[in-house]
């Protein structure tokens, strides 16, 4: 190995390049950046106020923080449904009068305040409701001409009412008791505040409105063509935003019971800013409570620190502003250009150096030397068959193979031309193997573990194992759950080929030739499932050795076979026993003399050899060639090998001229005979083996003995 290759394995091995797509893939990171400003800014703000962050501090910061929650889960209502409301200011300062005038100057029960100034202020959403949603009216200027009409009714009814409202003969506790009080030292308008957020968020994210909500703010037209109330819809995310613009209200009015001209101005400004800041999308159709928690957090905290650093009249508004129009500018580059860093980043390929290719030209005297002994081999299914991976058969010679339509297709003995649907799964069967109850276990791409019992119910076993500490990837969930074993003591091992990509995607694992799959134990005993081996180059089939304690299994992208033993003592342990295969190994499985066969799926070449030790060339490939024109390994030629438990090759079969099975992912041995499968097949072959035992079949070898004892 050159001193560059060197370089790069070590580079590769050190420095996990697809951690960067891992990240940005997660539906996380809307929050991570305004997580990221909150931090910067309680840093800042601790260092040049002192005082900022102390415990008094604080409780006034988080009674502001409740009132403008309920203002802002208001606003981010209406902004999910592509709308903005801009009269929440105006608003909030009618229902801040009309809460006082009602308890001060009427004298009226909060039991009869408290529903009256929701309905006000839900009246006035009502108006916005009506003239945006149903009358389509812009949302921008209609809530304009809101905010100034409101504010003109609470400035005539200021000049007229402000002393009668401002002062109470008669002491109302139960009125300063939601200003002022703190349950366990949190504040009380905090509290209630935090419970609606919560409900909001089912509402948002568990209920039919907040579905309805997300296809209106995606697209409007798409949601009215599938039946969706488009108008009623956008007039119910105003009125919503009205109450809870009043809920604020009736919190502020009691806390300080201000009539002031300036209660309420500019208000729009500051929850649009902690809406938009925290992640929620001016354009419709993405927003979160939490996204909105966060950005008031921040709006709050930065609101409080330019008041204390006594900044002139209009420089906290100024400081807001530019805020807000960073906020936006971010909302707007990363939406447009998240999924462009994504498709960059993601498929990261890495280092790979396989050893040196050996020779199959017809002639050359290697053990792989290309024959013709698969030429002429029968055939079952042709042309009713889509992408048999995996065949089986049962005691009684019956067929059994995967569709990619999610059957499980049966063929009757003797002469299988007769099928039927043994049992319709969902997803493509691509491993199988009978239990010591004649159960058909069945790896299923995309979907996990299944089994299928003699009454052809299908039952899931597992489609998820634990999740790896300290990973990005969230490899709980079974991607491509590929081949399996099963112990004699009934434990089953499968491959789960790779955990960063879908069924439909794995040629891009190739591609990245990275470590990303795993085998994994289902313990039928307790149901649980756990990962045995990790960081495993594309591993795909699985055969149990006749020690019951070691099985082997391929690594398809690595071209080798390795053994490991799962127990005695030796536990723990693996062994790789061939190294060097010429092509990509698949399902493997048990020989009637005692050996194993092995299908290859395709063949290496020099040229994506040479690629694999080029992560460079491939990344470049993926990003500026288009997908039909990459480099990807060669997949329509393989061949079928019979190997011993040492990895010596004792037999080697080819069709030559390609025209029945190129391309071969699985061989079951049955009474003398080879069956052949493909995922790229659409057929099932049958090979006559010279002297093999005509009595010997896979499932009465590995559970026979013990049945009958």
């Amino acid at each position: 190995m050159s001193a560059s290759e060197a370089f790069m394995r070590w580079r590769y091995r050190l420095i996990p390049d697809h951690v960067v797509g891992e990240i940005l893939s997660k539906n996380w990171i809307d929050n991570a950046i305004p997580i990221l400003f909150l931090g910067v800014a309680v840093a800042i703000f601790s260092t040049i106020l002192p005082g900022v962050m102390t415990t008094g501090s604080l409780a006034i910061l988080a009674r502001v923080l409740g009132e403008y929650l309920f203002i802002a889960m208001g606003m981010t209502l209406v902004l999910k449904a592509g709308g903005i409301d801009l009269s929440v200011g105006s608003n909030f300062a009618l229902c801040n009068f009309g809460a006082l005038y009602l308890v001060n100057a009427l004298g009226l029960p909060l039991i009869v305040v408290i529903p009256a100034v929701l309905f006000l202020g839900g009246l006035v959403g009502a108006v916005n409701g009506f003239l945006v949603g149903y009358l389509r009216l812009r949302a921008f200027l209609t809530t304009l001409v809101t905010l100034i009409l409101v504010r003109a009714i609470v400035e005539l009814l200021s000049l007229k009412y402000s002393v009668a409202a401002s002062y109470s003969e008669t002491l109302v506790p139960q009125w300063d008791f939601l200003g002022a009080a703190d349950i366990l030292g949190v504040p009380f308008s905090l509290i209630v505040a935090g419970i609606v957020a919560v409900a909001t968020h089912i509402l948002m994210t568990r209920m039919r409105f907040g579905w309805h909500l997300s296809a209106v703010g995606g697209s409007r037209r798409s949601a009215f063509n599938i039946g969706l109330p488009v108008k009623r819809i956008v007039a119910q995310t105003y009125i919503f935003s009205g109450v809870f613009t009043a809920a604020g209200a009736l919190f502020y009015a009691s806390r300080l019971g201000s009539t002031s001209g300036t209660v309420g101005v500019g208000l729009e400004i500051i929850i649009l800013t902690a809406a938009v800041l925290g992640g929620n999308s001016l354009g419709g159709g993405r927003g979160s409570v939490a996204k909105t928690v966060i950005g008031t957090m921040i709006v709050v905290l930065v609101s409080n620190a330019l008041i204390r650093m006594g900044l002139r009249t209009g420089a906290s508004e100024l400081v807001l502003g530019t805020i807000m129009l960073g906020a936006v500018a971010i909302d707007v580059k990363w939406m447009k250009n998240r999924l462009k860093v994504l498709n960059k980043a993601y498929v990261s390929p890495t280092f790979l150096s396989l050893p040196p290719n050996p020779e199959t030209r017809e002639g050359s005297g290697s053990v792989y030397e290309v024959n013709n002994k698969l030429g002429d081999v029968g055939v079952i299914g042709k042309g009713e068959l889509d992408g048999p991976e995996d065949v089986i058969l049962d005691e009684d010679d019956n067929l059994y193979c995967g569709s990619r339509h999610g059957d499980v297709v049966r063929f009757f003995a003797p002469d299988y031309t007769r099928h039927e649907v043994y049992a319709h799964i969902g997803g493509h069967p691509l491993g199988m193997a009978f239990n010591s109850d004649q159960e058909l276990v069945v790896c299923v791409g995309g979907m996990g573990l299944y089994k299928i019992t003699r009454d052809r119910e299908v039952v899931k076993l597992s489609d998820e194992t634990n999740r790896s500490l300290l990973s990005v990837i969230d490899d709980s969930r079974m991607r491509i759950a590929d081949d399996l074993d099963i112990a004699p003591d009934g434990r089953i091992y499968f491959s789960e080929a790779t955990i960063r990509y879908n069924t439909s995607e794995w040629m891009l694992d190739a591609i990245e030739a990275r470590g990303n799959g795993r085998l994994i134990c289902y313990d039928p005993r307790d149901g649980s499932s756990r990962t045995v081996l990790s960081n495993l180059k594309f591993p795909n089939g699985i055969c149990m050795t006749d020690d019951g304690e070691s099985f082997l299994f391929a690594q398809t992208w690595d071209c080798s076979i390795t053994r490991y033993w799962y127990d005695g003592p030796k536990k723990g342990r693996r062994e790789k026993i061939i190294p060097d295969l010429p092509g990509y190994p698949d399902n493997i499985n048990r020989a009637s003399d005692g050996h194993f066969w092995c299908g290859l799926v395709g063949m290496r070449s020099p040229t994506f050899d040479l690629a694999l030790r080029m992560p460079q060339y491939r990344k470049r490939m993926v990003y500026r060639v288009a997908a039909d024109e990459w480099m990807y390994p060669n997949m329509n030629f393989g061949c079928l090998i019979k190997f011993d438990i040492d990895g010596n090759i004792l037999e080697v079969l080819w069709d030559r001229e390609g025209a029945k099975h190129p391309s071969l992912t699985s061989i079951r041995e049955h009474k003398g005979k080879l069956y052949l499968g493909g995922l790229f097949n659409d057929r099932i072959g049958v090979y006559d083996i010279p002297g093999a035992d005509p009595t010997w079949t896979g499932i009465k070898h590995y559970w026979g003995g013990k049945k009958d004892g």
